[in-house]
């Protein structure tokens, strides 16, 4: 079992930088695809990153694209969301979660951490 923790929501002024972190225990993630996913009110949850356990491959959703940025250290068994230019249409809730090698779904999920934009 991996257990997932997310920190460093809040509320900031668009245009505003904040950096998310997921602290991950039960399990090293260094052999994970770990993404973060976001769900804002009203809507769906969507994609917005990931990062591969290999190499570190990252993917982006095209709206976060230049302004988000995944990073991870498994060293601190910690991955990390970098969100800079928020904008209002970014607040939502924020997930982490984590992909097993050789799966398809994302097996374990944060509670999430919630990020608001003012404008």
């Amino acid at each position: 079992q991996v257990r997932l923790v997310e920190s460093g929501g809040g509320l900031v002024q668009a245009g505003g930088s904040l950096r998310l972190s997921c602290a991950a225990s039960g399990r090293t993630i260094s052999s994970y695809t770990m993404g973060w996913f976001r769900r804002a009110p009203g809507k769906e949850r969507e994609f917005v990153a990931a990062i591969t356990s290999s190499r570190s491959i990252t993917d982006y959703a095209d709206s976060v694209k230049g302004r988000f940025t995944i990073s991870r250290d498994n060293a601190k068994n910690t991955v990390y969301l970098q969100i800079d230019s928020l904008k209002p249409e970014d607040t939502a809730v924020y997930y982490c979660a984590a992909k097993g090698r050789g799966t398809t779904a994302y097996d374990y999920w944060g509670q999430g951490t919630q990020v608001t934009v003012s404008s």
